[in-house]
């Protein structure tokens, strides 16, 4: 059916590699979108690596965590208003225009944030930025897929994705190279403007999607562009008749629609166990901590004990590049071990590599190094305060020095003794002219490359699973006359589900300490693993029209280690 998205295969891919010689102007639409896929990635990651910088120059920053949060997470708040108005702004005014205005607001939040003099300014850019990706994570796909001939559109819809990944990676190496630069993060943050003006000139001279054209009653123009794309006079006849049965249907169901209401739709039982096991699987996803991973690496890193910036984002290339790689196996393994078991798979490996990440993070926070007395008297006026008011501060560790806001400077066997100071950019001189490393975040560990592997594990269990697993099972689940309503609430769920999780997580770190923090997120993926195994079914090979059938039957399958008989006489 036209403007559906065919899961890639290896033909579909090679099909794809032929276009570059074939009908080139097909993959310049794909790459032109996609570059909306890029920036998306980008500004998800980029601020991971920002951030250590950022508090650097702010120092409001700097003392408040929950401003390092709303730096944060300010961007995911302005992506749900963005993806609101964006579906507007889609039916009303076309794709191509969508992508454009998701780039002028990429555009103006990169200046904005590279020029902030304050941090309240930096968060209206992050806001604005935010908006964009809102708007670029519907457009750019919905683009791409109405603009792609049906043979390799779902190849095309998934370089998007594959873009937003890369864009995340590329971020990492962004930041790893503007480390030594003069404004650092200015640099980090505005070097996303580049892009988006690239493809506010690319899209400018590109046709808008055919199937809106069509829509909006401009066939003439529909035609031209799908002539550029099919090349065939019996292709591009096929696609025309096919988009005016679907705007036919799409009219029908608009028409019948109108009656839809939300207290109706819950009563109907195969929506509501629809939207259990659809709007389920978007809760774990989020929950599990996947976006405190991509959004606070490097600094996950830092509390893992590695003191450097440099190195922090150095070694968050690693999960950044995991996150790729897993994006590419999931492709594969979706449709060949099945939806379900791989979720299970995924959940599983998630709650190991969170209860090891649990254990390492606890035996650091426990076993941190002792404050010496004598050697933080060395730094004369620059013992921390709380220390030196402490009624027995022979029992502090670099852990209670963290406590109280205060820097720890190791000696040079950074597991020895070392002194706990007031945190400024004198200090930390004084420290770091010494040779020795400065701690504001984590303490010097001997289990630090520990904490690295289980959060390698973590991504290389979370990204071909429950990454892409909630995605195909939400595009399969519900019924077609609710799927744009309950597609919806899912994505909603998305949203808030992330806002919610990278708002409080350093917050929670603060509060309860790191090993609890993940220790939450372990026990999330445990109760995630049981819901999905009970309350999730498995859709592999069944074909759309049967999923509500098959939900109608049963709600809970309690016994999900047994393996469900198929329904008789269905081949």
């Amino acid at each position: 059916m036209e403007g559906g998205v065919h899961k890639p295969d290896a033909s579909a891919f090679r099909e794809c590699l032929s276009l570059s010689y074939k009908n080139p102007y097909v993959l310049r639409l794909a790459f032109s979108a996609g570059i909306g896929g890029l920036l998306f990635g980008y500004d998800t990651g980029v601020i991971s690596g920002a951030l250590l910088y950022i508090i650097d120059d702010f120092k409001d920053v700097d003392r408040k965590v929950w401003l390092q949060e709303a730096v944060v997470s300010t961007a995911i708040a302005g992506a749900i208003i963005g993806a609101a108005i964006g579906g507007w702004i889609n039916d009303k005014y076309g794709r191509k225009i969508a992508i454009m205005l998701a780039d002028l607001l990429f555009l103006l939040g990169s200046v904005i944030m590279a020029a902030a003099p304050s941090s309240a300014i930096l968060i209206v850019g992050r806001v604005f930025v935010g908006l964009g990706v809102g708007m670029a994570s519907m457009a750019s796909p919905l683009y791409i897929s109405e603009a792609s001939p049906t043979k390799v559109r779902g190849a095309l819809v998934s370089l998007n994705s594959f873009l937003i990944t890369g864009g995340q990676f590329l971020s990492y190496l962004i930041n790893l190279a503007f480390t030594k630069a003069p404004g650092t993060w200015r640099w980090m943050l505005g070097v996303a403007a580049a892009p988006a003006l690239i493809q506010l000139v690319l899209m400018f001279f590109l046709p808008e999607s055919p199937r809106w054209l069509y829509r909006k009653g401009k066939e003439d123009k529909a035609k031209e562009t799908l002539i550029k794309v099919y090349q065939e006079k019996s292709l591009v006849d096929a696609e025309v008749q096919a988009l005016k049965e679907s705007v036919e249907l799409e009219e029908k169901e608009a028409a019948n629609s109108e009656k839809i209401s939300i207290m109706k739709m819950l009563k109907t039982k195969t929506v509501r166990r629809a939207l259990y096991a659809g709007v389920g699987l978007q809760f774990f996803q989020q929950f599990t901590g996947i976006n405190t991973v991509m959004y606070y690496s490097p600094t996950i890193v830092q509390l893992a004990g590695f003191a450097s910036n440099r190195t922090a984002m150095l070694l968050s290339l690693i999960t950044s590049g995991l996150n790729a790689f897993g994006s590419i196996l999931s492709i594969y393994f979706v449709d060949k071990a099945g939806r379900k078991k791989l979720a299970l798979i995924s959940l599983c490996g998630v709650a190991i590599s969170l209860a090891i990440l649990t254990a390492t993070f606890r035996h650091t926070e426990t076993h941190s190094p002792m404050i010496s007395a004598l050697d933080t008297s060395h730094f004369s006026n620059n013992t921390c305060t709380a220390f030196s008011k402490a009624a027995n501060p022979a029992v502090w560790d670099c852990t209670a020095c963290l406590k109280v806001d205060c820097g720890f400077c190791a000696s040079s066997n950074k597991l020895m003794p070392g002194a706990c100071l007031n945190p400024n950019d004198i200090t930390k001189k004084l420290c770091q002219n010494d040779h020795r490393a400065w701690y504001t975040r984590g303490c010097p560990s001997n289990l630090g490359w520990l904490a690295l592997l289980s959060l390698a594990l973590y991504i290389i269990f979370f990204s071909p699973g429950m990454g892409t697993v909630p995605w195909v099972i939400n595009s399969e689940i519900y019924p077609l006359r609710y799927r744009g309503i309950c597609g919806g609430i899912a994505s909603t769920t998305v949203w808030v589900s992330n806002l919610v999780v990278s708002q409080s997580f350093l917050s929670l770190t603060k509060a309860i300490g790191t090993a609890w923090t993940f220790m939450l997120f372990g026990i999330v993926a445990v109760v995630g693993f049981f819901y999905v195994a009970i309350v999730v079914p498995e859709t592999k090979g069944v074909p759309i029209e049967e999923v509500e059938s098959m939900l109608e039957e049963r709600a809970l399958h309690f016994r999900f280690w047994e393996k469900k008989t198929a329904p008789p006489n269905k081949q």
